[in-house]
C-alpha cells in the first residue's frame, strides 16, 4: 500500500487527540490528511484523527472524506504507524486480531475520553 501524506504535521502526531486540529489549509477542519491507495489503486482520501500507542506500537485512526471533507460513512481505519529513518511517515496493515482489538480497544478509550471531555467543557458563544 502506498501512503503519501497531503499535509505535514505541526504539532507531535502522539498529541493529536488532545490537540485543536493540526494547522493545514484544506478543508478537513483544520486537520491533516492521508491519501491511502488501496490494492486495486483506488485512492481514498482520509482525515487523520489521532495517533495513538498501545504498547511498544503506534497506531493511527483515518476517517475516509469526500472532496469537501465530509466523512463518508461511519467507519475508520486502524494502521500500525511508524516514522522512517528519513522521518517520513509509515503505516501498516494490522494482520494480528489480538494486535487489532487492542488498538480498537484503545481507540474507542481515547473515543470516550474526548467525549466525556467535550460534555464537560462550557459551550461556546
Amino acid at each position: 500500500m502506498a501512503d503519501e501524506f497531503n499535509n505535514i504535521f505541526s504539532c507531535d502526531p502522539a498529541d493529536c487527540a488532545s490537540c485543536q486540529g493540526c494547522s493545514t489549509s484544506d478543508k478537513t477542519g483544520g486537520h491533516s490528511t492521508v491519501t491511502l491507495t488501496l490494492d486495486d489503486d483506488t485512492e481514498v482520501t482520509c482525515t487523520i484523527l489521532t495517533v495513538f500507542p498501545v504498547g511498544d506500537k503506534n497506531y493511527i485512526a483515518l476517517l475516509p472524506v469526500d472532496d469537501d471533507g465530509q466523512a463518508v460513512d461511519a467507519e475508520v481505519y486502524l494502521y500500525t504507524y511508524e516514522m522512517t529513518p528519513s522521518g517520513d511517515p509509515m503505516l501498516a496493515n494490522i494482520e494480528d486480531d489480538d494486535e487489532y482489538e487492542n488498538a480498537v480497544e484503545a481507540f474507542n478509550t481515547i473515543l470516550a475520553n474526548a467525549q466525556t471531555v467535550a460534555e464537560a467543557e462550557p459551550p461556546q458563544e
